[in-house]
């Protein structure tokens, strides 16, 4: 594929970014996508500083590819890890749920490049304007946190890349070769993945979680939990408690005291089905193996090639 803003961006050889999700992005998932020519990420937003700065030095022996490392700005240590990152000599960070202008100037003095996750107009001006290098743009059918606004990434895509001068990458129900061509079309420079990348055999949730994934269908997922932060996740028993919840009138309060803490380890990381709160995307329905993350990325270019002739033939 010839080079474009993304991959001459960051040094890769396709325009796949892998997202940097809580408890299922370690060092092997992203090792794994790197080495095939994507971007791995780290997702720091369920690790302690030390855990990060050790998935960093193992990712590191693991490829000498390029690789980085996604940091959600609600974290609260974050100070320690930003300085990991830069003293690891991590050169791509990208940054979500909080305001770019934070840690951005910090982060390129020190030679790094930066993107920003957005889901609206108005925040993807925000980071720009603060700097980043690049845009993230994720529609609500993608899993986990996600925008109020509850637009598509079909809508989303043409809307951002209308208003803004910086590469934009396409995120939310991008798991096939098909989707990520209609992303392009509609004007990204490339698409980052998650869900697809959750049911790969290098992700570090758990198994029983992987499996669930797999047997999701339309429609099993829904985003909830707006009061707090919006997060779609597949309906379990945990699902069903905080609809119950909201039909009995429940205050902030009460559904903070609900969610608890750890909800998401508990489901995603150490496989509770029943008790944790289990982060996916729509796009979870068209999922239907667990397979090598590396298999994933030359699947996704095979299609999208395969899908770009057929185009042609129109």
């Amino acid at each position: 594929m010839a080079e474009n803003k993304i991959t001459q961006l960051f040094g890769i050889q396709f325009p796949i970014v892998q997202g940097g999700m809580i408890w299922a992005s370690g060092w092997r998932l992203a090792s794994a996508v790197s080495n095939a020519g994507g971007l791995g990420l780290l997702g720091a937003g369920s690790m302690y500083p030390d855990v990060l700065k050790e998935h960093i030095q193992k990712c590191q022996k693991a490829t000498d590819k390029p690789f980085g490392v996604n940091v959600p700005m609600l974290y609260p240590q974050i100070d320690e890890l930003m300085q990991i990152i830069v003293d690891s000599g991590v050169k791509i960070v990208f940054t979500s749920a909080g305001n770019p202008k934070t840690w951005t100037s910090f982060l390129k003095e020190h030679g790094v490049t930066v993107v920003h996750v957005v889901s609206s107009i108005k925040f993807a001006l925000k980071a720009q304007e603060a700097g980043v290098d690049a845009i993230v743009a994720e529609g609500f059918e993608a899993g986990g946190h996600n925008g109020r606004d509850e637009t598509t990434t079909m809508v989303l895509i043409p809307s951002v890349k209308e208003k803004i001068q910086i590469p934009l990458i396409a995120a939310g129900g991008i798991a096939t070769g098909k989707a990520m061509l209609a992303a392009m079309v509609l004007g990204a420079d490339g698409v980052q993945v998650g869900s697809r990348f959750v049911a790969s055999e290098e992700a570090s949730s758990h198994m029983l979680f992987k499996e669930m994934v797999v047997k999701a269908q339309e429609g099993d997922t829904l985003l909830t939990l707006k009061e707090l932060a919006p997060v779609r996740m597949l309906k379990n028993k945990f699902f069903m408690d905080v609809q119950e919840a909201y039909a009995n009138g429940a205050s902030v309060e009460e559904l903070k005291e609900l969610l608890g803490r750890a909800r998401a380890k508990k489901g995603m990381f150490e496989g509770d089905l029943n008790e944790g709160e289990l982060e996916i995307g729509q796009v979870s329905g068209l999922i239907n193996d667990i397979k090598p993350a590396g298999q994933i990325v030359e699947d996704l270019m095979a299609e999208f090639k395969r899908a770009k002739t057929e185009v042609q033939d129109f």
